[in-house]
């Protein structure tokens, strides 16, 4: 790839495109608003594929049954979407994490990249935005040369690198991966968690007031939205960041209409959760600002359809 279809392939895209979402749905709820907010974009987006990461928290026993979890919250969501249509571009991802930067770890989703992307280009590539762990990302890259070179990823993932650490939920849970994709050269567009994404934030009123008793796709939403928030926030003022729901929102922003990024050398994510740095490496596209009104009114007005 010449530096200059590096660069364009860094800038959002114009015209319509091809999407695969990576995600670890079952994770917690900003997951559902970015695969349905996906799934509303048709005037841009066509789905060629949705892929369930791995992830380990209170939520799951583990990586694998996280993966398995976020698979079927995906089916679920489709149903209430009524979209039983993409049922059949939905792929299990990886059940443990790399063990190293090197090594893949199988998958069908990690395959099922692979061979979309062997029929795309870097003047025509596939769009990847991936909202978990990155490991089925990763593993495709790591086995195939051409994923790098027909793919352009979006990752919210990491934080800001202003931040003191890197320790964030996406990129700890599978440093190894995280080194692949910095590393390797695709075209990569991060969305740093704090200090950036963090400004994404909602409320239980506002959540009411936009898509309560819209359908049953959005009551889903904001029931479920509520439900966690007041799980540990019971009679208190609460906000709710729906960070997944930037990585949909940079492949909408063209003319910067919903988010602003700037090219800087490739960090170097470390084992110790921080970035080293490194000036003379490839470019990236770090977001630094997200225009919060127009990017949730967009949102709302797609899921209340």
């Amino acid at each position: 790839m010449t530096l200059e279809q590096r660069i364009k392939n860094l800038q959002p895209p114009k015209g319509h495109i091809d999407v695969v979402l990576d995600t670890d749905t079952y994770n917690e709820i900003d997951d559902q608003f970015a695969l349905s907010y996906l799934i509303r974009s048709t005037e841009k987006c066509t789905v060629k594929g949705l892929h369930a990461a791995p992830f380990f928290n209170e939520n799951s026993t583990g990586p694998k049954d996280g993966m398995e979890r976020s698979y079927n919250e995906i089916l679920k969501l489709l149903k209430f979407a009524g979209r039983d249509d993409l049922l059949p571009t939905v792929f299990k991802g990886s059940e443990t994490y790399l063990p190293d930067d090197k090594t893949p770890v199988d998958s069908p989703a990690a395959r099922h990249l692979v061979e979309l992307a062997k029929g795309y280009s870097p003047e025509q590539p596939l769009y990847v935005a991936a909202i978990g762990a990155i490991t089925n990302v990763a593993s495709a890259l790591l086995m195939d040369e051409c994923v790098k070179e027909n793919i352009v990823l979006v990752w919210l993932g990491g934080h800001s690198i202003h931040h003191p650490d890197t320790r964030e939920f996406n990129m700890f849970q599978d440093v190894a991966a995280a080194r692949v994709v910095f590393g390797c050269g695709v075209p990569l567009i991060q969305l740093p968690c704090q200090g950036v994404v963090s400004a994404f934030y909602t409320t239980e009123p506002e959540l009411n007031y936009w898509l309560k008793g819209k359908n049953a796709l959005c009551d889903y939403l904001v029931e479920h939205t509520c439900e966690a928030a007041n799980s540990y926030a019971s009679g208190k003022v609460w906000s709710r960041v729906i960070w997944d729901v930037t990585a949909i929102g940079w492949l909408l922003n063209e003319d910067d209409r919903f988010m602003e990024a700037e090219l800087i050398p490739a960090p170097i994510p470390e084992y110790d959760d921080h970035f080293a740095f490194d000036h003379k490496r490839h470019m990236i596209s770090a977001v630094w600002r997200i225009k919060r009104d127009e990017l949730f009114r967009d949102l709302f007005a797609k899921l209340a359809k």
